[in-house]
């Protein structure tokens, strides 16, 4: 099964993620040892590095490098951010704050004034000191329309250097949720390198000589690989009294998780972030291999995958049949039979196991859903919905054919299953669901434009608050061309003055936050604009042969996530690295 750029992508265009499944050999043969100038990129002939010194990662590229470039956060060479590129803060999901990083602390002054303070002592690996100017120039940088993070720009008035230390941000609207997820996800980078880009450079630009403050740099490059050596100077020991152990970081692009699996095997691959079909018996086995858990789910929970309805289009406009077809899908089928329970069923709500603490179960028990073939039957009849030509399956209210269609990208296996599973289950009710696999980038078109029935998608990941995720849902306007949020195409104003309402609320006020939370909890489940199946996992699967000291729920070992993912280095990614140990230790 694969495990596309799909899993992890908050905040941006989908339709820029299709990556290639190209390059990488059976065996893994390090790039050369010879450590090129700080921030180079180079291509070098393989030599061997020291193995007890080296991580070998795979799972997030699955086609050659294609840009160093942090801006571009969706496709940019594994740890372009966060190994090169760091953030103000990073985010502990567990402990629920900001962790100081390139600031040493932050504040509000004011409901519209925020003062971060940097760290004294930060250098660029080009040797040059990180001053207010550059966290200036960098959120500055959003101001161009096609960045990003240029919405940043509605409410944020001005950004301003107070002295080298102090950057003081002035807002037009305290958006505090929002604030927060971009203090721990946007990049600084060096205004004296990218002073003088033009926007197509900004967004497009390979940066093939990234320059950041970060503890590795680029090394070398090939097209099955990216290299990434560690810097003895990083300001990050003396400061933070940490420091990642592996010396070198090779992250492979591997043709497919039967390669990856076989590498781990080989003392080949270290961490292998892919989705690997029975892990069960990898773990109970005696092959060396952890995982976060050491029973299912065996991971981390990392996004919710929902059932995504075109709500424009009948009968799927009518929230009557909506809730009918999200009781008739078996996700205990989905769970056990596609996933081997790797994957835990979602709430009703969707909310990741994480924000549990924000799900009100009262809503949830008087109007959640679960799997009831026969009461979807009687949902449907109640609703108008009947079978009148005795062909098993219930027609349209006016009598005509009701025959939906479900796409995923074709080749996403557990994702094909699983619409064939949704299909079958559905059948029990008598709704008509035929699976369609488009490819990805055909998929994503059809999805911009509002072609299709119904999808899967999981697009939002774990983050600072559940803001994010009803922002997926709910924003407006609601656009011709649909490119990262909304993609059901649910309008309802309430919903989104109410997310914006929770926008408002300070991070720190969670029973200000509960309070909304359940309001939009009532309207998501009053009416199901999405239909959230399961909670996808946050893919890990670590080998104990050169590297020990992997996260795992039991015992002394760290609670960080062990995933290299783009975003998730600031979710504790980066500090997994600073607390392995060699296992000749």
């Amino acid at each position: 099964m694969r495990n596309r750029v799909r899993i992890m992508i908050p905040l941006v265009a989908a339709g820029l993620l299709a990556a290639a499944c190209t390059g990488g050999g059976a065996t893994p043969t390090p790039p050369a040892s010879q450590p090129q100038s700080q921030g180079a990129v180079t291509n070098a002939n393989p030599d061997s590095l020291p193995r007890n010194e080296t991580l070998y990662t795979t799972g997030t590229q699955w086609g050659p490098p294609a840009n160093f470039n942090p801006i571009r956060e969706w496709d940019h060479a594994t740890g372009t951010k966060g190994l090169v590129y760091e953030t103000l803060f990073h985010y502990d999901a567990t402990a629920g704050k900001l962790i100081p990083w390139l600031a040493e602390s932050g504040s509000w002054a004011d409901d519209k004034t925020y003062q971060a303070k940097l760290r004294q002592g930060v250098k660029w690996s080009d040797g040059q000191p990180l001053t207010a100017k550059d966290v200036v120039f960098s959120f500055e940088l959003g101001k161009m329309e096609t960045i990003p993070y240029h919405n940043l720009w509605t409410w944020l008035k001005s950004v301003e250097a107070v002295d080298d230390q102090t950057v003081k941000f002035t807002f037009s609207t305290g958006n505090y949720q929002q604030w927060d997820f971009n203090l721990f996800n946007r990049s600084i980078v060096p205004e004296h390198i990218w002073k003088g880009r033009s926007e197509k450079e900004v967004l497009d630009g390979t940066n093939e000589n990234p320059v950041g403050t970060g503890a590795y740099t680029f090394m070398t490059k090939d097209q099955d690989r990216v290299v990434l050596q560690r810097r003895d100077d990083w300001w990050g020991k003396a400061a933070l009294n940490m420091e990642p152990k592996p010396r070198y970081i090779v992250d492979i692009v591997t043709p497919s998780n039967e390669v990856a699996l076989g590498l781990l095997l080989q003392k080949g691959m270290d961490l292998s972030n892919n989705f690997l079909p029975g892990v069960a018996n990898l773990v109970k086995g005696n092959f060396g291999l952890t995982t976060y858990y050491n029973q299912p789910p065996y991971m981390l929970s990392a996004n919710t995958a929902w059932l995504v309805p075109n709500n424009t289009k009948k009968p799927l406009n009518d929230p009557a049949f909506r809730k009918a077809l999200a009781s008739s899908i078996d996700v205990k089928k989905i769970v056990e039979g596609v996933y081997g329970n790797l994957v835990k069923a979602a709430s009703p709500t969707g909310l990741l196991p994480q924000w549990e603490q924000y799900v009100d179960q009262n809503v949830v028990a008087k109007s959640g859903f679960s799997f009831d073939a026969a009461k979807a039957k009687k949902m449907l009849a109640d609703a108008g919905y009947k079978d009148t030509d005795g062909d098993g399956y219930v027609e349209n209210k006016d009598g005509s054919k009701l025959n939906l269609s479900i796409i995923v990208p074709s080749g996403w296996t557990d994702w094909m299953e699983s619409a064939r599973s949704i299909a079958a289950s559905a059948k029990t009710a008598g709704i008509q669901v035929t699976p369609d696999f488009p490819d990805f980038n055909a998929l994503v078109e059809r999805r911009s434009k509002g072609d299709f029935d119904l999808l899967i998608n999981n697009e939002r990941q774990l983050s600072n608050s559940p803001y994010t995720y009803y922002e997926y849902i709910f924003q407006l306007p609601v656009q011709k061309q649909q490119n990262t949020v909304n993609f059901a195409r649910y309008d309802n104003k309430r919903a989104w003055d109410l997310t914006k309402q929770l926008d408002q609320v300070k991070t720190d006020d969670v029973e200000g936050m509960k309070k909304i939370i359940s309001q939009l909890q009532q309207i998501h489940l009053d009416d199901l604009p999405v239909i959230p199946l399961w909670y996808n996992g946050l893919w890990a699967q670590s080998s104990n042969q050169i590297w020990k000291n992997w996260p795992a729920a039991e015992g002394s070992t760290p609670k960080t996530p062990a995933v290299m993912w783009h975003n998730w280095f600031e979710l504790g990614g980066f500090e997994t690295l600073t607390q392995l140990q060699p296992s000749g230790s």
